[in-house]
């Protein structure tokens, strides 16, 4: 453990700092700052002996965190580095990206702030790659057996990954002209830049993992194309297909879904200089939809300059802090306060869109009406309703599910109720040797678990491979630990 009173000694949890908003703001750089080392080393120091630690329960990776929380604390980086990828491949996405799961369940947090455990990791992270601590783990021999990864996001890269070093020859296959899903185009830089993903890359390219950009799967290639040329495929296209809002004036020029906007402005920052860009300078900006998405948006529109970002959520604002029927270790619905939102705009809870509203074919406002909840039923209240102006309108929704992209046409591989590629207790479809790991089959869901389930996907196909696996498997996609792996 850390300091064995660290967490008496030190009670404020100190975060990492975020650079002043208008400088932020008038870049694409992250918005974090480095935290000073001795700060780093006290916030470690209050991870606790708490005798059960929870923060493992929260993890779907299974984060040794108490054991790389001491090392940090004792000023040994190089082996908190090497037990963070005991469990986790990709660390310097997760702390960035990841709602840290594992602080709701930290012990500590039943009556103190939660030790700052996603900011730990990020730096351990980091330190590593600073010093060449990050080497490429290049497989001792091959097995003469090859995979196909469809889908190069977090899911498709650690199923890779862990494939690779046991000496599969491992092909990704990805539809964009650059490898990292949307960890490249979907993330707009201000929350992880891409040289995050490009170091990252090349580890793998070191290690043996083959990728081929710009090949859409079901169209340039067929499903039974690479199942035939393959032993194994594993399905990693994630949830992309967003939820669409199918009321009046939902044709209007100027209503579009989020990653309409947020791909193309990727491109742009990348010094790309893509067709359908969208420039929200000068426009008022209406943003549908409270989460991830809708902040990426929302802090898009500021670093365009937009003249007014205004976002709608449909529900309640959550409480600020824990509701009884979300008690701790659970992870809590809170009202959260994002980079994005510090940058300013209006958020409005309890806003039913009801129309779209616009003049010759061009959105001009968008009409909302207070929610209230009819026998459990969240409709417009008659008599609220009003105009808020509007140039653009992104709609955050959230989405419903993997792409068809001919999946079931080709190799026979259904889909579920829920809009996911179907599978069993072992990621496999019902089609032998294809597999879906993340999204893709599970739902639009976290980071964290897109990499837990890809891990455990690719310990599944290492034993329908070869019989047996020595590859960790975090969880299955009953969220269960799958023991017979």
């Amino acid at each position: 453990m850390a300091d064995p009173r660290g967490f008496l000694k030190v009670r404020q949890r100190e975060t990492q700092p975020r650079r002043p908003v208008p400088v932020r703001i008038m870049d694409w750089k992250e918005v974090y700052e480095a935290q000073e080392k001795g700060v780093l080393k006290s916030q470690a120091g209050r991870c606790m002996d708490c005798g059960v630690p929870f923060c493992h329960q929260g993890c779907p990776l299974g984060n040794l965190i108490p054991e790389w929380n001491d090392l940090v604390w004792r000023d040994k980086g190089e082996e908190a580095i090497e037990r963070l990828h005991a469990t986790n491949n990709f660390p310097e996405f997760t702390g960035r990206l990841c709602p840290a799961p594992c602080e709701a369940s930290c012990v500590l947090g039943i009556n103190q702030p939660a030790v700052t455990i996603k900011q730990v990791e990020v730096s351990i992270i980091d330190q590593a790659f600073d010093n060449d601590w990050v080497q490429p783990l290049p497989p001792t021999r091959l097995t003469g057996k090859t995979v196909a990864v469809v889908g190069s996001g977090p899911a498709g890269l650690a199923v890779a990954q862990q494939l690779t070093r046991v000496g599969h020859t491992v092909a990704v296959y990805e539809r964009d002209d650059k490898i990292g899903g949307l960890l490249r185009y979907g993330i707009p830089d201000f929350k992880m830049e891409k040289e995050q993903v490009d170091r990252r890359l090349e580890q793998m390219k070191a290690e043996g993992t083959r990728f081929r950009t710009g090949v859409a799967v079901g169209t340039d290639v067929t499903w039974e194309q690479l199942r035939r040329r393959y032993d194994a495929v594993v399905v990693a296209t994630g949830a992309t297909v967003p939820r669409d809002l199918p009321i009046p004036g939902r044709d209007l020029e100027g209503v579009h879904f989020a990653m309409d906007y947020l791909v193309p402005s990727n491109r742009v920052v990348a010094g790309e200089n893509p067709e359908n860009h969208i420039d929200a300078r000068g426009k008022h900006v209406v943003i549908l939809g409270g989460g991830d998405t809708g902040a990426d948006c929302i802090g898009t529109a500021h670093r365009h300059q937009a003249a007014s970002v205004t976002t709608l959520a449909i529900g309640k604002q959550p409480p600020a802090e824990r509701a009884t029927h979300q008690p701790w270790p659970t992870f809590p619905t809170l009202f959260e306060v994002a980079s994005a939102h510090e940058e300013g705009g209006e958020r409005t809870y309890l806003a039913s869109t009801v129309e779209f509203v616009g003049e010759n074919g061009k959105l001009t406002g968008v009409k909302v009406a207070e929610t209230e909840f009819v026998d459990g039923k969240r409709l417009p209240k008659a008599g609220t309703e009003r105009i808020i102006p509007a140039d653009l309108v992104f709609l955050s929704l959230g989405f419903t599910g993997a792409e068809p992209a001919g999946i079931t046409e080709q190799v026979s591989a259904e889909f579920d109720g829920r809009g996911n590629v179907a599978r069993d207790g072992y990621y496999m479809t019902n089609t032998e040797g294809v597999f879906v790991a993340g999204d893709a089959g599970r739902g639009q869901s976290l980071i964290v678990w897109a990499i837990a389930e890809g891990r455990a996907c690719a310990a599944a196909v290492d034993k329908f491979l070869m019989g047996s696996t020595i590859l960790p498997a975090p969880v299955a996609p009953t969220d269960r630990a799958i023991a017979v792996l």
